[in-house]
C-alpha cells in the first residue's frame, strides 16, 4: 500500500479541496499548491508550500508556466523499485510526490455558449494540468491521482482506514479516471477548434467528449444493462431532460422522448404527437393544445395505449385532462414545462413519468454506432418554419393542381412522413394524422398498412411519401382508398408511369425534389 507523504493540490473547481486538505493534514501529509487554490488554504490556515518554493522557479508568463519543471514531473514519474531512477533522483535533488489533486481548467463550461471569442478560449486550455495527471497516472504504483472531487470523501475514508495508506486497487482505479478526463477534456477542445473550421468537412480523425449521466434500469430487454452518457460532437446533446415524477425512466423510454421532442419540434403552432416503438402512431395540431393533444390520441387509439404523449407548449390542466380522460394507461409526457394544476392531476398517476424537455442547441451532425464503425452525417433539420420555401420548391406534376388549402395540408403531412420510419407512409385530414404505415421493407404495404389503419377517414385524406414511388401501385392502392392529394420527392425512373396512374385515376401530386428517410 503506498504512504502518502507529500502532495500537490492545484484545482480550478475547489469543492472540497479545504476538507481534503485538511484530511490529509491529519497524518502529516507535506502539501504544495498554486495561485487560487494556495490562496484558499492558507485563507483557511492550512500549511502549504508554494510551488515557486518547492521548484526554486517562479511562476511566469502571466501564470502559463508554473508545474511544468523537472522536481515536479520527476518526483511524479521517477520509479521507486528501480535502484538506477532512485539514485538519479537524489542526484537532481528530486523528492517524491505522492499524491496529486489537480481538476483543469473549465474549457468545456466556458466555451459553452459560443460567445467566447477564439483568443480567450486558447486562454481555457489547461497544459500543465493533464500535464501533471498522465504523469501520475503514468507511475500509478507509486503516485496518487484525484482528477474528480467526487473521489475526495472516499479517498479520505480509505486513508483512515490505512492508517494514512492508499491501496493497490485504488490507486489503478484513480489512474484509468485520468486517462478517461484528459482524453475527453482534449477531444472537447478539439472539437471546438475544428467546429470553427465548417468548410473543412468532417474531421480526420473523431473523439466523441462523452460522460455519463446516469445508469439507466436496463436497455432494450430487461436482461441488458444500459447507462446514459451526455456530450458527443459539438458538445453537447440537442435536448435537455428533467423528470419531476414517476418511474426510473428506462433505454427505450429515451429512445422514445427523442423521437417525441423530434417529431413535436416539426410546428410552430401547438402540436402533439404519441410515439410507440421510437415512431408515430398519431400527430395532431391545433389552435389549442388541448384539441391537438386529443386528436393525436385519438389518431390510433388502439395503438396510443402505452405510449408516451409529446407536446410542444407547456402542460395546461386541459391538456392534461384530455390525456388522461382518453388513455388509461400511458408511459410519459414530455413537454416544455407544466402548470401547477397539470401537476397535481397528472401525479395522481404513480407511474406516470412527466418529463419537462428543452431545446439546448441546434445539432450540427447526426452520428450513429454500428458494428462497421461510426457513421456521421449532416442533420437534417426541422421544417416548421419552411412553408414559403415549400410552396417555392414544390413541383405540381398532374393535371389536376392542389389548392391553396391543400398545399398546407400536404405542407402538414410532409413534416409528419418526415419523422415516420422508412418505408414512411403517412395519412392526414385536417390537421391531424389519419393513417401511419412505417419501417416496410416495400413501399406499397406502408401504403396498405397506412389506409387499413385510416379506414374510412382515408377518404379525401392526404398522403406523403418519405421517399419516391417506385411503382405505380402505390397509386393504384391510394386511389382505391379514396385518398385525394399526395405529396412525394418524386426522383424514380417510373416517375412519368406514376404520374399517369395519377392522372388516370384523378389524383392531385406534388414532387418535393427532396427526400427525407429515417432510416
Amino acid at each position: 500500500m503506498l504512504k502518502i507523504k507529500r502532495a500537490i493540490l492545484s484545482v480550478s473547481d475547489k469543492s472540497g479541496i479545504a476538507e481534503l486538505a485538511q484530511g490529509l493534514g491529519k497524518y502529516g501529509v507535506e502539501i504544495i499548491s498554486t495561485g487560487g487554490t494556495l490562496a484558499l488554504l492558507k485563507s483557511k490556515k492550512i500549511a502549504a508550500v508554494p510551488i515557486s518554493s518547492f521548484t526554486h522557479f517562479p511562476e511566469i508568463l502571466e501564470g502559463r508556466l508554473k508545474t511544468l519543471h523537472p522536481k515536479i514531473h520527476g518526483g511524479l514519474l521517477y520509479r521507486r523499485e528501480k535502484k538506477s531512477q532512485v539514485r538519479e533522483a537524489s542526484r537532481n535533488g528530486i523528492l517524491p510526490i505522492d499524491l496529486v489533486a489537480v481538476n483543469l481548467y473549465p474549457f468545456e463550461e466556458a466555451t459553452r455558449t459560443g460567445k467566447l471569442k477564439l483568443e480567450a478560449a486558447v486562454e481555457e486550455i489547461d497544459i500543465g494540468g493533464p500535464t501533471m495527471l498522465r504523469s501520475a497516472a503514468k507511475n500509478f504504483k507509486s503516485v496518487a491521482v484525484l482528477c474528480d472531487p467526487a473521489d475526495y470523501a472516499s479517498f479520505l475514508e480509505e486513508l483512515a482506514r490505512n492508517r494514512g495508506r492508499i491501496s493497490e486497487d485504488t490507486l489503478y482505479r484513480l489512474a484509468c479516471k485520468v486517462f478517461q478526463n484528459t482524453a475527453r477534456y482534449d477531444s472537447i477542445i478539439a472539437g471546438y477548434l475544428g467546429a470553427r473550421r465548417k468548410a473543412a468537412g468532417f474531421p480526420e480523425k473523431l473523439t466523441l467528449p462523452y460522460k455519463k449521466a446516469a445508469d439507466l434500469r436496463y436497455g432494450e430487454n430487461p436482461h441488458q444493462k444500459a447507462a446514459l452518457y451526455h456530450g458527443g460532437i459539438g458538445g453537447g446533446q440537442a435536448y435537455s431532460f428533467r423528470q419531476l415524477h414517476g418511474k426510473e425512466l428506462s433505454y427505450n423510454n429515451l429512445l422514445d422522448i427523442e423521437s417525441a421532442q423530434d417529431t413535436v419540434e416539426e410546428f410552430g403552432e401547438p402540436a402533439a404527437a404519441v410515439i410507440k416503438h421510437n415512431t408515430p402512431c398519431g400527430v395532431a395540431v391545433a389552435e389549442a393544445l388541448a384539441d391537438a393533444a386529443g386528436a393525436a390520441i385519438d389518431c390510433d387509439l388502439e395503438a396510443s395505449f402505452g405510449g408516451i404523449v409529446g407536446l410542444n407548449q407547456p402542460c395546461d390542466a386541459a391538456t392534461a385532462g384530455v390525456i388522461l380522460e382518453k388513455l388509461g394507461f400511458l408511459e410519459v409526457i414530455t413537454a416544455p414545462s407544466f402548470s401547477p394544476e397539470a401537476l397535481g392531476e397528472l401525479r395522481k398517476r404513480k407511474n406516470l413519468r412527466l418529463i419537462v424537455v428543452q431545446k439546448e442547441r441546434e445539432t450540427p451532425a447526426a452520428y450513429r454506432f454500428s458494428k462497421l464503425g461510426l457513421l456521421v452525417q449532416d442533420a437534417d433539420r426541422p421544417l416548421r418554419g419552411e412553408w414559403n420555401s415549400f410552396r417555392k420548391k414544390i413541383q405540381p406534376v398532374t393535371r389536376l393542381k392542389p389548392t391553396a388549402a391543400e398545399l398546407k395540408e400536404l405542407f402538414f403531412a410532409w413534416r409528419c412522413v418526415k419523422v415516420v420510419k422508412s418505408n414512411g407512409i403517412v395519412l392526414t385530414k385536417d390537421g391531424r394524422t389519419v393513417g401511419i404505415g412505417a419501417g416496410q421493407v416495400s413501399r406499397v404495404d406502408s401504403v396498405r398498412i397506412a389506409c387499413q389503419k385510416a379506414g374510412d377517414r382515408a377518404r379525401g385524406s392526404f398522403l406523403a411519401s418519405d421517399a419516391f414511388f417506385p411503382m405505380p401501385d402505390n397509386i393504384e392502392v391510394a386511389a382505391a382508398a379514396g385518398i385525394r392529394a399526395i405529396v412525394q420527392p418524386g426522383g424514380s425512373i417510373r416517375d412519368r408511369e406514376v404520374v399517369e396512374a395519377a392522372d388516370r385515376m384523378g389524383l392531385a401530386m406534388i414532387f418535393t425534389g427532396e427526400r427525407h428517410f429515417r432510416h
